[in-house]
């Protein structure tokens, strides 16, 4: 049901960097940068993952209550989604590991980006 979503990022650069090393631990790559914008994706003819300036010029903030969960294909995919996050600028939010509260065979990590949004990696094994 969901084509796309954007996340608003005050530094572009900085975003792009730790996106391009969170997003490819899970296999998806930069695809473009066009002006504010970035698109990333496992498929290059669709970005699913936008980072861009937000469109009326105030700062990006993060959504609080706003969590954006990106799957994984292997546990192994989770803990270098998490590495790389930490590596380029991210902070723990909930680090690797099984998550039984969820259900059985959960294994999830959680990062916060350098503008503070939340994201979560998952496998479900």
């Amino acid at each position: 049901m969901i084509s796309y979503i954007t996340i608003g990022a005050s530094d572009l650069d900085r975003a792009g960097a730790f996106y391009d090393a969170a997003l490819g631990a899970l296999g998806s790559q930069r695809l473009w940068r066009q002006g504010d914008w970035i698109g990333y994706g496992p498929d290059p003819e669709h970005a699913t993952v936008m980072i861009c300036a937000p469109e009326n010029g105030q700062p990006a903030k993060a959504g609080n209550g706003i969590m954006i969960g990106l799957k994984a294909d292997a546990p192994q995919q989770v803990d270098a989604f998490h590495a790389a996050a930490m590596a380029h600028g991210g902070a723990c939010a909930g680090p690797p590991g099984p998550r039984p509260t969820y259900g059985e065979g959960y294994y999830l990590a959680y990062v916060r980006d350098p503008d503070g949004n939340k994201l979560a990696a998952f496998f479900k094994g």
